[in-house]
C-alpha cells in the first residue's frame, strides 16, 4: 500500500498536479487514496528522503520547491564524471564490450527505427549515460551518477516532450559513440559536454513553462 502510494504521488509531482508549494496534510492524502494514515506516512517521508517533499510539523507537508541552481549544479556534475569515464574507455577494447555493443545497437540505427515515445527515449537516454559509467569500470563514479540521474530525473524527462529533442538526442548520441568508438576521446568530451549543456537549457525552460501552464 506504501508503495502504491508512493507511486501515486510522484507521479503526481511529475505530472504537475501537484506544484511546488502546494501544501496538504496526511489526513487528505489518506482521503484522497482511500488508505489509513500509517502507509501515507511512509510514503511521504520517502518522497522527503528523496527531496521531493518538505514536512512542517504545524503546517503539514509542502511539495519543495524547484532549485534550479541546485538541479544545473548536478548537471555540472555529470559532466565531469562522463567526461572521466570517457578518458578511461580509451584503455579499453571497446569491439568486444558488451555495454558499448548496447549502446550501438540501440543509438546507431536509421532514422526509421528511432522510437518515438517520450517515455521511452527518456529511459533510452538515461541508460546511454548510465552505461558510460558502467563501461568504463568505476563502481564508485556509476554510483555516484546513479544518484544524480534519480535526483535530475524529474525534470530531465521533459527533455523528450518535444519531437524534435528526441531527434537531436539520436544524432548526438550516435556522434558520441562515433568518436568513442574512432578514440577522439577529446572530440567525444566536448560533444558529450554541448549535449548535456543543451539537455540543461531545454529543460529548464520545457519545466518553466509546464509550470506557468498547470497553475491556475
Amino acid at each position: 500500500m506504501a508503495e502504491r502510494i508512493y507511486q501515486q504521488l510522484k507521479e503526481d509531482i511529475f505530472e504537475f498536479r501537484l506544484l511546488p508549494g502546494d501544501r496538504f496534510s496526511e489526513g487528505e492524502v489518506a482521503e484522497r487514496v482511500q488508505a489509513s494514515r500509517t502507509p501515507v506516512r511512509l510514503a511521504l517521508y520517502r518522497l522527503e528522503r528523496e527531496g521531493y517533499l518538505e514536512v512542517h510539523f504545524r503546517s503539514g507537508w509542502r511539495v519543495r520547491a524547484f532549485d534550479f541552481n541546485y538541479f544545473e549544479e548536478l548537471y555540472d556534475v555529470r559532466i565531469v564524471l562522463e567526461c572521466a569515464a570517457l578518458a578511461r574507455l580509451q584503455a579499453l577494447d571497446l569491439q568486444r564490450h558488451a555495454v558499448i555493443d548496447e549502446l550501438k545497437h540501440t543509438w546507431l540505427v536509421t532514422p526509421s527505427e528511432r522510437l518515438q515515445d517520450p517515455q521511452q527515449v527518456s529511459a533510452l537516454d538515461e541508460r546511454f549515460h548510465c552505461a558510460l559509467l558502467e563501461a568504463a569500470g568505476n563502481t564508485e563514479m556509476a554510483r555516484l551518477h546513479l544518484e544524480i540521474t534519480e535526483k535530475i530525473r524529474i525534470i530531465r524527462r521533459l527533455d523528450f516532450t518535444q519531437a524534435a529533442r528526441i531527434e537531436a538526442t539520436y544524432d548526438e548520441h550516435a556522434q558520441i559513440l562515433d568518436s568513442v568508438l574512432d578514440r577522439q576521446t577529446e572530440q567525444a568530451q566536448r560533444l558529450l559536454t554541448r549535449h548535456i549543456e543543451i539537455s540543461k537549457q531545454e529543460v529548464r525552460k520545457i519545466t518553466l513553462h509546464r509550470l506557468h501552464v498547470a497553475r491556475p
